[in-house]
């Protein structure tokens, strides 16, 4: 099935890109009355939306109650298994560090969900919507900025798409970054995250594990049937002969490497492998044009904050739309210069802060210099006897920290 709505060629805002970012603000911005499209490569039935896969994502409780706001939290939480407790350690030394929700005056921290689970919620719920002009399957193939509003051509060929603002949220190789002049600097970690899920003896109890390794994080995540999804950082090297190994002797590597907090591993379903880097555009914005989600940055997943960052990324943005409405009406111009220097402003505090958080994390658990190591461990445990560093994290980590978009507060864009 294709959906290709191209009767109307003026809008206020476009889209680019359907993924988990691109559907959230797609349905961020339809109470405000705002005329919305939305360009996607791939068709609305279809299974092979890049971000829509097995990937585990970890929810912070503001991106929970955003998806309460939105309307899908009811079809996601049958699915998202809580995070009651976080176990972090540094492997093969003796540095860890606990976090329990219930210290904290919360039921969890946040909930884990497959990418699967989330892409199907957004999408039903997206294409439901009456008013979004949806060209899917679709991609951009020209952007021509113009001073008053911006020209996107499409393929397949429909009318020209001119709207008020562009969003892009096509990714961390965005080709509408690209096309209107915005850079973005990229580091390659030289690592790539193998991704499975795994059942054993002993199912899964809301405790999440990070453990640190030479190689590169490794991560097990509770699953809402009683599995785990695995996150295993290698250097590209190892995870290709890891990658070529039968499902028995990946489970025994698995193992070897992990230990058996969680029993024996007993299966594993398919694995895929992702290679890792942090991509951050220089400026979020341009002419009539702003960057969300990976197309501003992509990270590490070592903290499972990318798509909580992306989202707060679409929940300022929309609440900011949504102001300018309720103050002029159908003359706002949503995408004037000092709109989008007032989404820069709201949003650089946070991402900042998340980006330094999480690269420093791979960077301080993969040094191995004279000494570094022992520093590390005792910090560890130094944290894990500090209910102000633990508060302090947690708050960040989950979504807390700074100023909180209306969303993540459970609430809608439009009072």
């Amino acid at each position: 099935m294709s959906i290709v709505n191209s009767g109307a060629s003026q809008v206020d805002v476009a889209i680019v890109g359907g993924g988990l970012v691109g559907a959230s603000l797609a349905l961020a911005l339809a109470p405000t009355g705002l005329k919305t499209a939305l360009i996607e490569g791939v068709a609305p039935d279809a299974n092979a939306q890049p971000s829509f896969d097995d990937r585990t994502t970890a929810l912070g409780n503001g991106t929970r109650r955003s998806f309460e706001a939105l309307g899908i939290w009811s079809q996601v939480a049958p699915k998202a298994a809580p995070i009651r407790r976080i176990h972090v350690s540094d492997a093969r030394r003796f540095g860890f560090a606990r976090l329990e929700a219930s210290e904290h005056g919360i039921d969890a921290f946040g909930f884990v969900v497959t990418n699967r689970v989330l892409g199907t919620a957004l999408r039903a719920a997206m294409t439901a919507l009456p008013d979004l002009e949806l060209r899917m399957p679709a991609k951009c193939t020209g952007v021509a900025l113009h001073e008053g509003d911006v020209e996107l051509a499409t393929e397949p060929a429909a009318s020209p798409l001119r709207a008020r603002l562009v969003v892009a949220a096509d990714g961390a190789d965005s080709k509408v970054r690209t096309a209107a002049g915005l850079v973005a600097t990229l580091e390659d970690y030289r690592q790539v995250a193998i991704v499975s899920h795994v059942r054993s003896s002993r199912p899964a109890d809301g405790t999440a594990y990070e453990r640190f390794t030479p190689e590169g994080p490794f991560a097990v995540l509770p699953l809402f049937d009683g599995a785990y999804g695995v996150v295993w950082t290698l250097a590209p090297e190892a995870a290709e002969r890891v990658l070529a190994l039968s499902d028995k002797d990946y489970l025994a590597a698995l193992q070897g490497e992990f230990g058996w907090r969680i029993g024996r591993l007993l299966s594993v379903g398919q694995r895929n492998a992702y290679p890792l880097r942090l991509s951050r555009a220089e400026t979020l914005t341009g002419q009539r044009v702003v960057l969300i989600g990976n197309a501003a940055q992509g990270l590490h997943p070592v903290a499972g904050q990318g798509f909580n960052l992306g989202l707060r990324d679409a929940a300022t943005l929309a609440e900011l739309l949504a102001e300018a409405v309720r103050r002029d009406g159908s003359r706002a111009d949503v995408g004037s210069p000092a709109i989008l220097r007032e989404f820069a402003s709201r949003r650089v505090a946070d991402r900042d802060g998340v980006t330094r958080f999480t690269d420093g994390l791979v960077k301080l658990f993969g040094d191995t210099r004279p000494g570094v190591p022992l520093l590390r461990d005792l910090g560890l445990l130094l944290f894990d006897l500090s209910p102000t560093a633990k508060q302090a994290l947690s708050r960040l980590s989950w979504g807390f920290a700074g100023r909180t978009p209306r969303l993540g507060r459970g609430l809608g864009v439009m009072p």
